[in-house]
């Protein structure tokens, strides 16, 4: 079956699961389309990535002037179905988070995805996040192009589903994935009782790879990692607040900042004004065996989110043996569970933050390892990359 994907940007550091899954769709013996609204300049560093974007093609590289032809082509050829799509482009754009003429891009993005599709001969086509993305995919339906279907991972999506009219894509589309039962929940209220039936849960997955290596022990040294990028959802704010508390009672840790991201000027200021200077390190964007390199020279992970879905980083340390320090927000509670496999706090709560990275650094490595092996059995029965894209290939096989 050829099939398509369509996404905002990719390939992209923090997106290596869609990397996965079409890889995994690939395996199962799927021909599989890249295409992308941007992408072609983002800086990486994983030599997979640099193989995914020589494959991708690039909705938005010849700028918007680009995008007129394919309009005109598109009404001259279907004036009908046009003006049917031009509608729903209007009406998209209706007490949006964007205004209308967003939405006419859309559709002229739209009309320069259709040929493609056309010319690869996709007879369906999966979006991932149900953002502009998604109604991209929709309007080139409404043009006369393939049925679509869409991953919804959250939080976004969650925080403004009226303005981004979740519920239509739901409705018009062939299927949708969730990645936890709380984002299918979640669907569930924005859309009909009829439409539920279409909301299916597939997980991120993890590469068989990833799996099969032998445990690495746990290190004496008193190190965390926090792996994400520097912005407010993933609350490095609070972490380094309650790394202060830490601080000031005398308890010994180390600190590493996985990542990079818009907030990290307000990070480095922070650790300043806390004198957290030798315990907090940065390392700004790594591949991904860096950040494999980092989990396994840490005690834990800990990701103190304010908003989530489901972080693929969180199946990574449990695929490697570490337990999670987190919070119960959105799908993590799914995997994560307190004292078998990690510690759970409330989000936005420094004292239990503290108390949570304080009672980690106590445990000798053996109740770390024997709480890793339990994370590494979790992650293992519900994240394998090739279970999970054996449920997607169901669904899109159902739409041949």
């Amino acid at each position: 079956m050829r099939i398509a994907y369509f996404i905002n940007q990719y390939p992209k550091v923090s997106h290596s699961f869609i990397r996965r899954e079409i890889l995994a769709l690939e395996r199962q013996g799927f021909a599989v389309q890249r295409i992308a609204l941007r992408g072609w300049d983002a800086e990486l560093v994983d030599g997979e990535d640099l193989s995914e974007r020589d494959s991708t093609r690039y909705v938005l590289q010849g700028g918007v002037k680009g995008l007129l032809m394919p309009v005109l082509q598109a009404l001259r050829a279907q004036p009908r179905l046009f003006c049917s799509a031009l509608w729903l482009a209007l009406r998209m754009g209706r007490r949006a988070d964007r205004a209308w003429p967003y939405h006419l891009i859309y559709l002229a993005e739209a009309c320069r995805l259709l040929p493609w599709l056309r010319e690869f001969g996709a007879q369906h086509v999966h979006a991932h996040f149900g953002t502009n993305s998604t109604e991209v995919v929709m309007l080139a339906q409404a043009l006369g192009g393939p049925t679509y279907s869409f991953t919804v991972h959250g939080p976004e999506e969650f925080d403004k589903p009226q303005f981004i009219h979740l519920g239509e894509k739901v409705r018009r589309s062939a299927f949708v994935a969730a990645i936890s039962s709380y984002g299918r929940s979640q669907l569930f209220r924005w859309v009909e009782h009829a439409h539920w039936s279409k909301v299916k849960v597939v997980h991120c997955g993890l590469e068989q790879a990833f799996h099969d290596v032998p445990a690495v022990a746990v290190p004496a040294l008193p190190r965390l990692v926090c792996v994400g990028r520097l912005c407010e959802q993933k609350g490095q704010l609070l972490l380094l607040q309650a790394a202060s508390l830490l601080a000031e009672r005398g308890v010994a840790f180390e600190l590493v900042l996985a990542g990079d991201g818009e907030m990290r000027a307000e990070i480095e200021a922070l650790v300043a004004q806390h004198g957290l200077q030798t315990q907090v390190r940065i390392t700004g964007w790594i591949s991904s065996e860096q950040v494999r390199a980092e989990i396994l020279a840490a005690r834990a992970l800990v990701l103190p989110s304010f908003a989530e879905g489901l972080p693929v980083v969180i199946m990574e340390a449990m695929a490697l043996r570490r337990p999670v320090l987190t919070t119960y927000v959105a799908g993590i509670p799914e995997l994560v569970r307190q004292g078998e496999n990690g510690w759970l706090f409330p989000a936005g709560a420094v004292d239990e933050l503290a108390a949570a990275l304080a009672d980690c650094l106590m445990q000798p490595a053996e109740v770390l390892e024997r709480m890793g092996e339990a994370a590494y059995q979790r992650v293992l029965e519900r994240h394998n990359i090739d279970n999970e894209a054996a449920k997607l290939a169901e669904l899109l096989r159902a739409q041949a």
